[in-house]
């Protein structure tokens, strides 16, 4: 191997795009390749006034690129072909190319930036075409929602059980969210009239709720979250009332106006503090724990996704995978030939 080419101040960008990512490479020559990598990281911080921190990943990410093409045989930016480019995105991955194997979006941000790369040498001229055009950044995979256990719903919701109007106000609310699934910007929009609290005779309570784009949908409100409700009504709210200008608003804020979704957070961590809880707890978490624990009981998936109010049933299954793992795990307790 030749020694390396003392590079003028201003390419010093190629000189990063000679170090290998992640493991020591062999020192090599520099080549046109790294020249137009020079070009288009100046181009970056001169033109388009990348931040340093910036920069210095882009760097770091495109020196192992072309580190990555020197190996694989092209030394000018014309003979890089997309299975160059692809072939280094399996390499993120697996480290095969002797760098660090990185997560998914670490990766999509180093193809992020070799595609920024060959778009500048296509528009430049220095290409007359774009290998990485078509090539995409690997996608993390979806969140599981976060739920908590049935156990830890029931301490959450009789901690916020007091007989102050506020009280009656905040267990009636939290009762309200895990009883039906509502999102929280739903359930602080609700007024009175929305509610129909019924008989255990003539049937369970109903309740109209507004989603997105104003879609309506009507959940049922089981008997806990119905009681709770029926006593804020009869025994909290007209005290909350009182305070203010006649909002029909059914959850009502210490001044009598409708409460806010910040509030409503707050009710709920002030409830998780009460009862112990350490996770992190969030409107949010009542209504991904509504969904869990009904396809724990055996409910259908489409049934959920009407409740909850997902336009397609695509979103709704994600809680499928969250059920599949507490199989797994009751499987793998349970069965006497499981675990080898």
């Amino acid at each position: 191997m030749g020694s390396t080419v003392t590079p003028a101040p201003e390419r010093a960008g190629a000189e990063q795009a000679q170090a290998a990512s992640g493991a020591e490479a062999a020192v090599r020559p520099r080549n046109a390749i790294d020249r137009a990598v020079g070009d288009y990281l100046q181009h970056m911080g001169v033109e388009r006034g990348l931040a340093a921190n910036t920069l210095s990943a882009y760097r770091r990410d495109l020196s192992r690129y072309a580190n990555y093409l020197a190996a694989c045989g092209p030394d000018r930016p014309g003979e890089v072909t997309r299975r160059h480019v692809t072939g280094f995105v399996q390499a993120l991955s697996d480290g095969s190319d002797g760098g660090t194997a990185l997560g998914v979006r670490s990766a999509a941000r180093t193809v992020v930036a070799v595609r920024g790369l060959h778009k500048f040498w296509a528009l430049e001229g220095i290409t007359t075409a774009d290998p990485a055009s078509d090539v995409h950044p690997p996608m993390p995979g979806k969140r599981l929602p976060k739920a908590i256990s049935v156990d830890e719903v029931t301490r959450i919701l009789e901690a916020a059980g007091t007989d102050t109007a506020t009280g009656l106000r905040d267990r009636a609310l939290l009762e309200f969210l895990y009883s039906t699934g509502a999102r929280i910007s739903e359930a602080v929009g609700l007024d009175v009239d929305d509610i129909s609290l019924q008989s255990e005779l003539a049937g369970p309570a109903i309740v109209r709720l507004f989603g997105k784009g104003s879609k309506e949908r009507l959940v049922p409100l089981g008997s806990y979250g119905a009681r709770a409700l029926d006593a804020y009504l009869v025994r909290g709210r007209p005290l909350l009332a009182a305070k203010g200008k006649g909002t029909p608003a059914l959850f009502l804020n210490a001044r009598g106006g409708r409460i806010s979704r910040q509030s409503a957070w707050t009710i709920l961590k002030a409830a998780a503090d009460k009862a112990n809880i350490t996770k992190d707890v969030s409107p949010h978490t009542l209504r991904h724990s509504f969904a869990t624990h009904l396809l724990e009981g055996g409910a259908d998936v489409r049934v959920v996704q009407e409740l909850l109010g997902h336009a397609s049933v695509t979103t709704t299954q994600v809680y499928t995978l969250v059920t599949a793992d507490t199989l797994r795990e009751i499987y793998a307790a349970a069965h006497p030939r499981a675990l080898g």
